[in-house]
């Protein structure tokens, strides 16, 4: 598993663990790296960092995106975990240039297929492919 990708699952328990006790996304972050800094531990990776940060600082913009394209789901019926992926993946979509779209979307799906319903594959993929197809209205 590349580091991308384990950034990427790590920056999804972080985001989930916040939502479970009802904290905002990154309500978590913080006690990590501070915990782990207080033990000697290896920090995290940087680009968890970076996907959390990033996904709290446009938290409002990507879940109206979301809002918009989940045809049929609002994100309070979504399971939490395919939630999170989405705020992720539609962030590194949107906002990160040095990813390309095709390795976002994929790296998503593959996460939904391993951690979330038989469902969620397939609709984490129609969701993100189709804001990557439209992105020039939702970022214009």
């Amino acid at each position: 598993m590349g580091a991308r990708t384990k950034a990427r699952k790590r920056a999804l328990d972080l985001c989930f663990e916040a939502e479970l006790r009802g904290l905002p996304l990154d309500g978590t972050l913080e006690q990590h790296v501070q915990s782990r800094q207080a033990a000697g531990e290896q920090p995290l990776n940087d680009y968890t960092v970076i996907l959390v940060r990033g996904v709290v600082a446009h938290q409002e913009r990507i879940d109206a995106v979301l809002a918009e394209f989940s045809v049929g789901w609002s994100l309070d019926r979504m399971p939490a975990v395919d939630r999170n992926l989405l705020r992720i993946g539609a962030y590194e979509v949107l906002l990160v240039e040095d990813v390309p779209d095709a390795v976002a979307i994929s790296e998503a799906v593959n996460l939904a297929r391993e951690l979330s319903t038989d469902e969620s594959p397939r609709f984490v993929n129609g969701v993100l492919a189709r804001i990557e197809e439209r992105r020039p209205s939702v970022t214009g």
